[in-house]
C-alpha cells in the first residue's frame, strides 16, 4: 500500500507547487475514517481510494481531484458527513465527494426506464464538473482490476455495466488508454473463452513478431532521421478485445488480420507531423483509402493524429499514427490531457470556462445534457445516449466550411439537426456535393451538404426511424408531440367554444385564465389541450367560468322525428341489429351473394371459402388464403395481425387474387374507428357522410371516452379500398369528427 509521502512525491513530480498540507490531511482523514474496514479480498479498504488517487496522479490531475479520490467513499461507507467534509476541506471538495457518493448508488444494469434515469443523473453530475467523471472512471478501473474476490453474479453485473457505460464514456472524452483497459478487463469476465483464443494466437506469433516490430521501429526512425526529423517511434500489440471486435465486425478469421500491431510517430509540432507523413509516403507505398487526417479535422473527443497504412519492411502492412507531444497527451488522457489540469493549475474559474469552450469532448457532454431539457422519456434518453456512445464518425462540411461530425450511417436529416434544431425542423431537401439527393442518402467522409429549408415544413414522424443521432431523434419526437398538441389544442378550443355557445354565454379565452386554479392547469392552452384529449370536460370549463350555467340545458332538446342524434329517415342506410349474423359479403342487385362463392381466384371451386371476420379484406387489399383442414380457406388481408399465427406453417398459405365482376355492384364489409364530438347531430353528420359516399352502415358500437367524445367502431359496406379511403377522408374533414381510421382488428 502506498505511503503518505509517496503520494505527495507522485503529485510533486508534475506539480512542484502541490498543496502538501491538503494531500496529507485528506490521506490521514480517509485512512482514519475507513479504519479497520476491509474489501472482499481481505485487503484494507483504504487501499482502494489510495489506488484511485494513484491512477489520477498518472493523469497529472490537480490537488483537489487527488484529495477527492482519497475521500470519495467516506460519506457512503463511513461515519463522515458532507458538512464535516465541507468544514475540513472546503465546499469545492465537499461538492465533488457528495456527487461521487450519489453516483456510487446508481445501478445501470436494471430496467431500461431505471437505467435511463440513472444515466440522466450521471450526466447531470459530470456536466457541472467533469472531475466527477474522472474520479469515477479511476474508481471503476481499480474495481475492475480487483474483481477476482467478488461473487460470479456480481462480477458479471459490474463487467457488463463497465462495457456498456463506463468504457464508452472514457472513449467519448478521449481517454483511450483507460477505455482499452476497461474493455479488456470486462472482456475477460464476460467472454473468457474468446479472449483466451485471441491471446493464444497472439502468443504463437510473439517470438517472430517481437523481432519484426523492433526492425520496423528502427527502420522508420532511421528514415526520419535521414531527413533531419527528430522523432520517437514506438510499436505495440493491439489489445485482445479490439482484435476480437474487428474479427466480428469484418467477418474475418484471426489469420486474415493484417494489422495486429500499431506504430506511433511522435514529433515536435503539427508541421513536423506532415513532414513525417511525406517521408513515410515517399519511402513506402501507401494503402489506398487508409489515410485519415484528424489534425485538420479532429474527432469529437479532441483526438488529433494523422493515420496511414503503408506496405513497409518485410512487405507487411504497417499502421502508423503521427502526432506531436500535445496531441499525444490528449489522445492518451482525453480531457485530462489538456493543460488546464497540469502545472498545478486548478480547474476552476477561467480555466474551466476555457475547457468548456475549446474541448469538443466537453461540448458532447453539454449536448447530451441539453437533451435532458427535452421531454424524452428515460428509455428514449438511454437509447439516444447509447447511439452517441457507440457510433464511429464521418466528417461532413457546410457550404461555408464548418465541420459537422456525425455517426456512420447518418443522413442529411442528422446533418440538418446537427447544424441547428430549427434547420432540421424546416428541412425539405438536401444537396450533397452540389447535387440534389434524397434525404435518406447515407453521408460519406468529406461530403459537402447544403440543406434546403421551408418555414411551411413540419418534420414527419417517420423521419425518426431514419435518424442516426440522438439529437435528431429527440428533436423529431419533440416536433411530433408539439404538432399533436396543437391539434388537440385546436380541437379543445372548438369544443369549449361550442359548449359556451350552447349555454348562451360569450366565449372569451381571457375569462378562462382567471379560473385556472379551479381547473388545475398552468395556462389556457393546457386547458384546451386537456379538453381536446378528452381528459377534461368542456362542461367543467363552462362551470368554472360561469357557475350559474351548470344547471342550464346545453343545446336544443332532441327532435322526436329526428331522434337524439338528429337522424332523419335515411333509406340509404342499413343498420344491422347487434348479435345478428351478417353475410360474409354482398353483391349483385339484391345486395346478397352465395356465401359458398368468394370473388377470389386461385382456389378450388369445391373448397369452402370465407373472409376473415376480425380483419375483413376488401378489393384493393393484397390478400392471402389460409387453409384450415376440415374447414376450408379463410381469406385475410396481407396486413392482418392474425397471419402472425401462421408464419411457421408455410404449407397452409395460398396465393389468391381478387376476381371482381366490374359489371356488378358489389359491397364488402370493412371496419373503421371514429372519435366524434359528444353533441346533438354528430352521429347524423357521420351517417350522412357515409350515405353520401355510397357506404352502408351494418353495425355501430359506441363507447363514451369522456364527457366530450365518443369512440365508435363502425362496420360498413364499401366497394373497395379507394371507396373506403374517400369515406375516411371526408369524415376527417368534418368539424364534429376528431379522428377516423380503418380498424386494424
Amino acid at each position: 500500500m502506498m505511503r503518505q509521502y509517496e503520494l505527495v512525491e507522485r503529485v510533486a513530480r508534475y506539480n512542484p507547487d502541490a498543496d502538501e498540507a491538503l494531500l496529507n490531511k485528506a490521506y490521514v482523514y480517509a485512512m482514519r475514517a475507513h479504519g479497520s474496514q476491509t474489501r472482499a479480498s481481505g485487503d484494507p479498504y483504504f487501499s482502494h481510494p489510495l489506488e484511485v488517487a494513484a491512477i489520477l496522479t498518472d493523469l497529472k490531475l490537480d490537488d483537489a481531484t487527488i484529495a477527492v479520490a482519497l475521500l470519495h467513499d467516506t460519506i457512503e461507507d463511513t461515519d463522515a458527513t458532507r458538512d464535516e467534509i465541507d468544514r475540513l476541506f472546503g465546499d469545492e471538495i465537499g461538492k465533488l465527494v457528495d456527487g461521487l457518493t450519489k453516483l456510487n448508488r446508481l445501478d445501470f444494469i436494471t430496467s431500461e426506464a431505471k437505467q435511463g434515469e440513472n444515466l440522466r443523473k450521471l450526466f447531470l453530475a459530470i456536466s457541472d464538473d467533469v472531475r466527477v467523471l474522472l474520479v469515477k472512471l479511476a474508481d471503476r478501473l481499480h474495481n475492475m482490476r480487483t474483481l477476482g474476490a467478488m461473487r460470479e453474479d456480481k462480477r458479471q453485473r459490474i463487467a457488463r455495466e463497465t462495457m456498456e457505460i463506463y468504457a464508452p464514456l472514457a472513449g467519448r472524452i478521449g481517454m483511450q488508454s483507460m477505455r482499452d483497459e476497461l474493455e479488456d478487463l470486462a472482456f475477460e469476465i464476460l467472454d473468457p473463452e474468446n479472449r483466451q483464443m485471441v491471446l493464444d494466437r497472439l502468443a504463437e506469433q510473439m517470438e517472430q513478431s517481437d523481432a519484426i516490430i523492433g526492425t520496423i521501429i528502427e527502420t522508420v526512425q532511421a528514415k526520419l532521421a535521414e531527413y533531419g526529423l527528430a522523432s520517437e517511434v514506438t510499436g505495440r500489440q493491439k489489445r485482445a478485445y479490439s482484435i476480437y471486435q474487428k474479427m466480428l465486425r469484418k467477418g474475418l478469421s484471426f489469420e486474415q488480420l493484417s494489422d495486429l500491431y500499431a506504430f506511433r510517430i511522435i514529433v515536435a509540432n503539427p508541421a513536423a507531423c506532415y513532414r513525417a507523413l511525406g517521408i513515410v509516403h515517399t519511402t513506402w507505398k501507401c494503402v489506398p483509402e487508409r489515410f485519415k487526417d484528424y489534425i485538420s479535422v479532429p474527432k469529437q473527443n479532441d483526438y488529433q493524429s494523422l493515420h496511414t497504412t503503408v506496405i513497409g519492411p518485410f512487405s507487411r502492412r504497417v499502421e502508423l499514427q503521427i502526432r506531436d507531444h500535445a496531441m499525444h497527451a490528449v489522445a492518451e488522457y482525453g480531457i485530462a490531457g489538456h493543460g488546464f489540469y497540469k502545472d498545478g493549475m486548478t480547474v476552476g474559474g477561467s480555466q474551466l470556462d476555457a475547457l468548456r469552450r475549446d474541448s469538443r469532448a466537453f461540448a458532447w457532454i453539454r449536448h447530451t445534457v441539453d437533451m435532458l431539457d427535452g421531454d424524452d422519456t428515460a428509455e428514449e434518453f438511454l437509447e439516444n445516449t447509447k447511439l452517441e456512445l457507440f457510433r464511429d464518425q464521418v466528417f461532413c462540411f457546410t457550404p461555408k466550411g464548418r465541420v459537422i461530425a456525425l455517426p456512420r450511417g447518418a443522413t442529411p436529416i442528422d446533418f440538418a439537426y446537427a447544424v441547428h434544431t430549427d434547420v432540421g425542423d424546416t428541412t425539405v431537401g438536401a444537396k450533397i456535393d452540389g447535387q440534389l439527393m434524397p434525404l435518406l442518402t447515407e453521408l460519406k467522409n468529406g461530403n459537402q451538404v447544403e440543406i434546403i429549408t421551408s418555414r411551411a415544413q413540419v418534420p414527419p414522424p417517420a423521419w425518426e426511424q431514419f435518424a442516426r443521432t440522438g439529437k435528431a431523434r429527440a428533436a423529431i419526437r419533440r416536433a411530433t408531440r408539439q404538432a399533436v398538441r396543437r391539434q388537440y389544442l385546436g380541437l379543445g378550443k372548438e369544443v369549449v367554444q361550442r359548449a359556451f355557445e350552447r349555454a348562451g354565454k360569450s366565449f372569451d379565452p381571457a375569462s378562462i385564465e382567471t379560473v385556472l386554479h379551479k381547473l388545475a392547469h398552468k395556462n389556457v392552452d393546457d386547458v384546451f389541450t386537456s379538453v381536446g384529449r378528452g381528459e377534461l370536460a368542456s362542461r367543467a370549463v363552462l362551470a368554472a367560468v360561469h357557475p350559474e350555467a351548470k344547471d342550464i340545458e346545453q343545446g336544443p332538446a332532441p327532435n322526436d322525428q329526428d331522434g337524439w342524434f338528429g337522424l332523419s329517415d335515411m333509406t340509404a342506410l342499413q343498420f344491422r341489429i347487434p348479435g345478428e349474423k351478417a353475410d360474409a359479403f354482398h353483391s349483385g342487385s339484391n345486395g346478397h351473394a352465395d356465401p359458398n362463392r368468394a370473388p377470389v381466384r386461385g382456389l378450388d371451386k369445391a373448397m369452402p371459402v370465407r373472409f376473415s371476420t376480425d380483419e375483413p379484406p376488401i378489393p384493393g387489399d393484397r390478400i392471402v388464403g389460409i387453409v384450415t383442414p376440415g374447414e376450408g380457406v379463410t381469406v385475410y388481408p396481407i396486413h392482418a395481425a392474425a397471419l402472425a399465427d401462421f408464419e411457421n406453417q408455410p404449407e397452409r398459405w395460398l396465393d389468391v387474387r381478387w376476381d371482381i365482376d366490374p359489371s356488378q355492384t358489389q359491397l364488402f364489409e370493412a371496419k373503421i374507428r371514429v372519435t366524434a364530438l359528444n353533441e346533438p347531430g354528430s352521429l347524423a353528420t357521420l351517417a350522412t357522410v357515409i350515405a353520401d359516399h355510397g357506404g352502408n352502415i351494418e353495425n355501430l358500437i359506441m363507447t363514451r371516452r369522456g364527457p366530450d367524445f365518443h369512440d365508435l367502431l363502425i362496420e360498413l359496406q364499401v366497394s373497395d379500398v379507394k371507396h373506403l379511403h374517400r369515406i375516411i377522408a371526408q369524415l376527417r374533414s368534418s368539424a364534429v369528427i376528431s379522428s377516423a381510421a380503418r380498424a386494424e382488428n
